[in-house]
């Protein structure tokens, strides 16, 4: 594990761009990260576990659907990546890609063969938790807390906090990463001729051009790679799922890294209106998809993610006629991260939300939020 103390470079935090890594320590008191108990989704279900839950064992899959089905995480959010990404890469490949599953606050990894399944949780305050459950069946099934991950976890491409790391890179026909071909940070922001290096993408229609399902000799000399996900729980990597989760990684660290940087700053009686000020902006222009780039062409899943998605509550519908979503707000403005943030910030990134979605005429999108977002 790195070092907790990390200071951040002499102007690195700026108005819209949030670079550098946090200017305070993980255990500073406004923060301890290590210290501090956890009350994310996986520590509630620690809790159910040792209240006697148990968790069923099946031998194709190990507890990965009991596992699932405890953390209210739909099947039909599944993706597949069979770049070698992941301390576990030994086993993943493109006849054994990483099945990823996830909803708004944890993502589980699963690797066909793996002694243990992956499992990164958000905490309201503390950012994201990660854990490991064993997949030996027999005995009682608990997930262990991993601050060992933070050694890839806690970087500049996680904005300075532990967080998710989300990359598009160029593979060869083993899943190998090529990286003097180098890689892309994924976010809704990404041309989609940049995304999905290393992942499948199936969808119901054409698709858009990009990185994905193919295999890389060089940047500009490529072949085709066909996704064959028998025997997993979903039979593809559904697009829909995906633009959800290229959202959502980076969404879920700035969500930490504000949330930080705030109480950071209000501990150490350093927080000034233009700091409070960027800090919103940054996060209220996130939140509003700035920057997304235009759909070509129609885009429908297969899995039936969008549709499942969908009824899980306020500004969830997809669009992928023009644009991602239907609404121009993001559905993680209901988490319990954003909930999770001081007050003052909280309110100034509502403002920010409630001034542009005004001035760009988005009605529909602000009439939604007044009705159901308590407090905005």
């Amino acid at each position: 594990m790195k070092p907790a103390l990390l200071l951040i470079a002499a102007g690195a935090f700026a108005l819209g761009d949030l670079t550098g890594v946090f200017s305070g320590s993980l255990d500073h008191p406004a923060i301890e990260y290590t210290t501090r108990p956890v009350d994310d989704a996986v520590a509630r279900l620690n809790r159910r576990i040792d209240q006697g839950l148990a968790l069923t064992y099946e031998p194709q899959h190990g507890y990965l659907p009991a596992l699932l089905a405890a953390l209210n995480i739909p099947v039909e959010s599944q993706i597949a990546t069979f770049a070698k990404a992941s301390f576990q890469q030994h086993l993943i490949g493109p006849n054994n890609a990483r099945a990823i599953y996830f909803n708004d606050s944890v993502v589980v990894g699963w690797v066909r063969g793996a002694a243990m399944l992956e499992v990164a949780s958000e905490d309201p305050r503390q950012g994201t938790i990660f854990y490991a459950l064993s997949q030996r069946p027999g005995g009682r099934a608990k997930l262990v807390r991993r601050d060992d991950c933070l050694t890839c976890h806690e970087s500049y491409d996680t904005l300075g906090v532990p967080g998710m790391l989300l990359r598009s890179v160029y593979p060869d026909r083993g899943g190998n990463l090529q990286r003097e071909f180098g890689s892309f940070n994924t976010d809704h922001r990404l041309a989609f001729e940049h995304r999905w290096g290393g992942w499948f993408v199936t969808a119901a229609t054409p698709l858009p051009k990009s990185l994905g399902n193919t295999f890389f000799r060089s940047v500009t000399d490529a072949e085709p790679a066909k996704p064959d996900l028998t025997g997993y729980l979903s039979p593809g990597s559904d697009i829909a799922a995906l633009m959800a989760f290229d959202h959502q990684m980076r969404m879920t660290n700035l969500l930490t890294r504000v949330g930080w940087e705030a109480r950071f700053a209000a501990h150490e009686n350093r927080m000034t209106a233009a700091k409070l000020e960027a800090l919103a902006s940054e996060t209220a222009r996130f939140l509003l998809f700035a920057d997304e780039p235009k759909l070509e062409s129609p885009l429908r899943g297969l899995s039936g993610f969008a549709e499942s998605f969908a009824a899980r509550g306020p500004l969830r519908q997809f669009d992928l006629n023009t644009r991602m979503m239907k609404y121009r707000c993001s559905y993680m403005i209901y988490s319990e991260a954003f909930d999770a943030l001081p007050d003052d910030l909280r309110t100034a990134i509502s403002r920010h939300i409630a001034e542009t979605l005004q001035a760009d005429g988005e009605t529909a999108t602000l009439e939604i939020l007044r009705a159901t977002k308590q407090g905005f």
